[in-house]
């Protein structure tokens, strides 16, 4: 094994880390963590050579250094080219990303995800890229939230959605942004993707007068009422864009 960790850094390698970075919380980023074995299985390196690559592009992700967090100083000049040339592009790292690797490893498929009926090789390839990408955008949108919903605070993994703040259907280049994105427990999901609550730009929940009178008070009051007016919890990284939570308050929301 020390073999592999003195051979070079592959870019299809150092790509594949840095996918994996986009979907886990900076504390996870150590050699233990199953997510990280996965991957260093996957690439032929060893959990800790990942888990330095990882905590490497750490140490260039401005969102962490505003909150002060830091990691390597030794930080080479391939981790500065790749990071500046792929980290953003969310497409190419979604294709880079090893999807079984945080799935398996953290949490249940995605529920209510897209499915595009295969009808040949064209077809099957599409429906592949599809939930790559929505594998991906999933498991960063709830790495950046560390796997809580931002209203309620709800942990359990199969009640946790990501949902899309501008929908995937208005805008192809936000569809796998993670700072378009929210954890939102189910029932909230639903309620952001029809339109029945919104956020200002403060991210305070605001809640549409329709509500009061299609659910039941006592679920009105627990789940909506009692949040209405307070902020979310913001994530870590992946902030939500205001331009984003505009445009689903004055598109979407039916306030």
């Amino acid at each position: 094994m020390s073999g592999m960790e003195r051979r070079l850094w592959t870019n299809n390698e150092q790509i594949r880390v840095l996918a994996l970075y986009c979907q886990l919380p900076f504390g996870k980023m150590h050699a233990r963590y199953p997510a990280v074995i996965a991957l260093a299985s996957a690439i032929g390196r060893t959990p800790s050579a990942v888990a330095l690559k990882l905590v490497n592009f750490a140490s260039l992700d401005p969102e962490l250094r505003e909150r002060g967090v830091s990691g390597m100083s030794n930080i080479s000049q391939a981790d500065k080219r790749v990071w500046e040339q792929f980290y953003g592009k969310w497409e190419s790292l979604a294709e880079a990303s090893v999807i079984d690797v945080v799935a398996e490893a953290e949490r249940p498929t995605s529920v209510g995800a897209e499915r595009l009926p295969p009808s040949g090789p064209t077809e099957v390839t599409r429906e592949g890229k599809v939930r790559r990408g929505q594998a991906f955008f999933r498991a960063a949108v709830m790495a950046a939230h560390n796997w809580k919903c931002c209203v309620t605070g709800i942990s359990s993994l199969e009640l946790l959605r990501a949902s899309h703040i501008v929908p995937w259907s208005q805008n192809p280049a936000l569809r796998l942004d993670p700072r378009n994105g929210l954890c939102l427990n189910a029932l909230h999901d639903a309620a952001f993707d029809r339109g029945l609550i919104a956020f200002s730009d403060k991210f305070e929940l605001c809640l549409s007068p329709r509500l009061e009178n299609e659910i039941p008070a006592t679920v009105f009051k627990e789940m909506f009422e009692k949040h209405c007016g307070i902020p979310i919890t913001m994530p870590e990284r992946f902030a939500p864009v205001t331009d984003m939570i505009e445009f689903h308050r004055t598109k979407v929301f039916c306030g």
